[in-house]
């Protein structure tokens, strides 16, 4: 009987996988048959799966390499920095077009550092040499992976295919003829967060904008492609009595009597000037008698490790709490947004989560207290994944503070503003929400055994 390995290799793609249910129904599918490959940082995610044998990253990537191979690695390496992953992306990116006004130079973002596409004329030809030695049989793959490989030969499934943590699997397996499924981990991974192995088995999206910019953009075959939905809908499908909101929001230090806001953050990275706002946000409330009608609950991206400073002007204040960020608490985000009187935020996931909700959005696009010149806030939307969503009327646009105040009295006045327009858009970007989407990718990744 075939394995499955599940590779997962950052926090965002455990959280997905273990929240929405797909490695549940992997089991069920697969029984004892299915290995999680985790790194070392998100060893405590196998603590949901207990009955699910775990291998560590590092025991297969790691190992004490022999002396001979040593040489092949420090070359292999050298290599990859100049014509591998990431230059492959940058210029990929530059060359569609892709997140070109977020794009400066040292950007800490590493699909967003222009000078990481390297010195090498961009010329497509080359590109195109530079992908066959990337995915290639020239390099260097660690032997403890490899043995591992050819004793088990399982399927390899990519819970985020576009991470450079991944290649050393996908050119093992290349290498063995063994099968892998490459799931697109998010709505706008295809058009700027890395390029795409070609020819896997099977690649797993979650809408059909998804399926078309693979074909167009990463010349993948449109037959080895499936369209599952958006496995996080699954959690936002289940409705949830008001008693689990009011039991969160009163832990948190809130009055569910109240009208909650939901001030969502957006990373340090994408938003340097978020503390700003944070502070001219809680002194309007403050000051313009909007304490006496609604409360604030700030939500930190779950890569914030800055946010007790970012948001310090937001705690331990009354009628204002402040969440510490988590990757592991989407329960807990759905019972908000369903619940929730109105959400603020600048970009991201968490702005389709608001209108996959049915919850009156705020998008701000602006940066508070920056230099003139400065627009981050803009940049962070004008992606091309974002065109849906700008374009439609699906929310509240905030081109300075004012905006954001009269959008938020305008959010609680009147919820259902906007609700058409948020369902079309909702079913557009994130496909199907029908409760099975965990379920289909699941299958996506089973049926590649066969």
């Amino acid at each position: 009987m075939t394995p499955v390995w599940l590779v997962l290799p950052d926090p965002f793609a455990s959280r997905l996988f273990f929240d929405t249910g797909v490695v549940e129904q992997l089991r069920i599918h697969v029984g004892d048959r299915l290995t999680l490959v985790l790194d070392e940082g998100e060893q405590q995610w196998a603590g949901r799966a207990p009955d699910v044998r775990v291998i560590a990253r590092d025991e297969l990537v790691r190992p004490r390499v022999p002396p001979r191979d040593r040489v092949w690695r420090r070359a292999d390496r050298w290599l990859d920095d100049r014509i591998g992953f990431y230059p492959l992306s940058l210029r990929q990116s530059l060359r569609h077009g892709f997140n070109r006004e977020r794009m400066h130079p040292g950007h800490q973002n590493w699909f967003l550092d222009p000078n990481r596409a390297g010195s090498l004329p961009r010329w497509q030809a080359l590109d195109r040499l530079m992908t066959r030695w990337h995915y290639g049989r020239a390099r260097y793959i660690p032997r403890g992976l490899l043995e591992r490989l050819r004793h088990e030969r399982p399927v390899l499934a990519l819970a985020n295919t576009q991470m450079h943590s991944v290649v050393p699997f996908i050119l093992g397996a290349r290498r063995l003829g063994v099968p892998v499924v490459g799931h697109i981990a998010s709505w706008d991974h295809t058009v700027g967060k890395g390029i795409v192995a070609p020819g896997l088995n099977r690649y797993v999206v979650q809408n059909d904008v998804m399926r078309d910019d693979l074909v167009r953009y990463h010349d993948v075959d449109p037959k080895r492609i499936v369209v599952t939905g958006w496995p996080q809908t699954d959690v936002f499908h289940r409705r949830r009595p008001r008693a689990e909101y009011e039991h969160v929001v009163r832990d948190l230090g809130l009055d569910p009597g109240r009208p909650i806001v939901l001030v969502m953050g957006n990373s340090p990275t994408n938003a340097p000037y978020e503390e700003r706002f944070v502070e001219r946000l809680v002194s309007w409330w403050e000051e313009s008698g909007a304490v006496a009608r609604f409360s604030l609950l700030f939500r930190p991206h779950p890569r914030d490790g800055q946010w007790r400073e970012r948001f310090k002007a937001a705690r331990f204040r009354e009628g204002v709490a402040v969440q510490e960020p988590s990757f592991t608490d989407l329960e807990t985000l759905a019972v908000l947004l369903e619940h929730g009187d109105a959400v603020v935020s600048n970009a991201g996931t968490i702005l389709l989560d608001a209108l996959v909700n049915d919850r009156p959005a705020v998008c701000v696009l602006y940066d508070e207290g920056a230099p003139v010149g400065e627009s981050w806030a803009l940049k962070n939307v004008s992606g091309e994944h974002y065109k849906s969503l700008i374009e439609s009327d699906a929310f509240y646009r905030a081109e300075r503070f004012e905006d954001v105040a009269t959008h938020i009295e305008r959010a609680l006045a009147h919820p259902g503003e906007l609700a058409a327009e948020r369902a079309r858009v909702a079913n557009e970007v994130v496909g199907e929400i029908d409760g099975r989407a965990a379920e289909r990718v699941a299958e996506a990744i089973v049926t590649a055994i066969r």
